[in-house]
């Protein structure tokens, strides 16, 4: 199974995560979820930033994000 290469950080009962994981979901694209409440670290470092995208290439794109900007985000990283 091939890695997805954008990762939603979010946490669960989260409204602006589940807003995020519709947007990615009517744009088709692929990401992997992390709980970051399964992390002290992550926990840590994302708070109540989420939810926020990840690229591999580790830029991130925070929350509040639209479809526009979420194609620029994904397109950069081809």
């Amino acid at each position: 199974m091939q890695q997805s290469a954008l990762m939603l950080y979010r946490r669960d009962a989260c409204l602006l995560c589940a807003l995020a994981e519709a947007l990615l979901g009517e744009a088709g694209v692929p990401y992997a979820v992390v709980d970051i409440e399964s992390s002290p670290v992550l926990e840590a470092r994302y708070g109540t930033r989420i939810p926020v995208l990840a690229r591999a290439d580790g830029a991130e794109l925070g929350w509040p994000f639209d479809a526009a900007a979420l194609r620029v985000f994904v397109a950069r990283s081809a």
